[in-house]
């Protein structure tokens, strides 16, 4: 047997091998008792394959970034993830089992069950260490959002915590003043599902929520006791600060006190805690005439870092918040100038 049928048969066959390979490797890392809505007419191996097609998983990253000026060092970018585009990514997975009409036209018949089935894993990708009779979300497929981050924040805490939410807790109540306020359950803010967070590269995170958020954290890890101080910028010359708390309750002292931190000569970035120690309690003589250890380590903690995104002075302060952000800034002219060389 030779010609192109038998061409179209190898290719079949590699194609349905790398599938059912992926397939199996897919099912290893979820485990068996990974929540599942229960029987669907896709078997669930390649409805979850698809799922995480549909997250983008295994799309090369040049076509996610065309050009690297879109990403640049110390940079965040939002997006929307167009349905249109990743359906007609599915399509032609699934395109390669096709042969003759026949087989076309059966594909076509069947999917739009395919697509709601898939569109249903997409949030049980991320749900392998769920416990075993958890809620398994459900419902009809909504938009998919996220973002890229190319930072040395991404390298310095790899275990970086993201979190989005579909309403913004400071306009809900104009009196709060804490992004924390329901940071850890759904609340008023109702926190969106995080379908995928992974590293592209060492300093380049992607993100995608299940829905639009209007606020966004990204947080150092929590993971034990951390200590830091505060960096300001003057007259271009960075400055270390602590902020003093009260011995008695760790409160910030009122009114508020800061010491700047000495550095030892001769070894840059190297605090002189003697010399600091000092300091604090010539500033706030409250505190006592010396710190013990305990002390000291009050006046040096830290809660991590977070970094929230959510401008709320966007549209003149008409409350269109984060949404306003989902705007593209880079417009077809200087992407046409950029890769054709010239302005035509």
């Amino acid at each position: 047997m030779s010609g192109p049928m038998t061409g179209t048969f190898v290719l079949q066959t590699l194609v349905t091998q790398a599938v059912v390979r992926l397939s199996a490797e897919l099912v290893a890392s979820l485990g068996g008792d990974a929540p599942d809505p229960g029987p669907r007419r896709v078997p669930r191996e390649l409805r979850l394959w698809l799922a995480r097609l549909r997250l983008l998983e295994g799309v090369p990253f040049g076509y996610l970034v065309a050009d690297s000026a879109l990403l640049p060092p110390e940079s965040i970018r939002f997006f929307y993830v167009d349905r249109g585009w990743t359906d007609a990514l599915v399509e032609g997975a699934l395109s390669v089992g096709t042969v003759t009409t026949a087989d076309r036209a059966a594909l076509e018949g069947v999917y739009g069950t395919v697509r709601g089935e898939v569109d249903e894993a997409e949030r049980l990708v991320r749900l392998p260490g769920a416990t075993p009779g958890a809620r398994v979300p459900s419902g009809p497929a909504g938009p998919i959002s996220g973002f890229l981050l190319r930072s040395r924040m991404v390298s310095g805490w790899p275990g970086l915590h993201v979190r989005g939410y579909a309403l913004d807790n400071l306009r809900l109540d104009p009196a709060v003043q804490d992004d924390r306020v329901g940071d850890e359950h759904d609340g008023p803010m109702r926190r969106l599902g995080l379908l995928r967070l992974e590293r592209l590269a060492p300093a380049v995170l992607l993100a995608l929520f299940d829905g639009v958020p209007q606020v966004v954290h990204l947080e150092e890890p929590r993971a034990g006791i951390q200590f830091g101080v505060d960096e300001s910028d003057v007259n271009g010359r960075t400055v270390a600060r602590v902020r003093l708390r009260s011995a008695a309750t760790g409160e910030r002292l009122q009114p508020a006190r800061t010491v700047q931190v000495p550095f030892r000569a001769g070894s840059p970035g190297v605090l002189h805690m003697r010399a600091l120690a000092r300091r604090m309690t010539t500033q706030a003589p409250e505190l006592g005439p010396s710190l013990d250890a305990a002390e000291f380590a009050l006046q040096m903690l830290q809660f991590p870092y977070r970094t929230v995104f959510a401008d709320r002075t966007l549209a003149g302060g008409r409350g269109l918040g984060f949404l306003d952000v989902f705007r593209p800034r880079l417009g077809f002219a200087t992407l046409r100038t950029r890769f054709s060389g010239g302005p035509g």
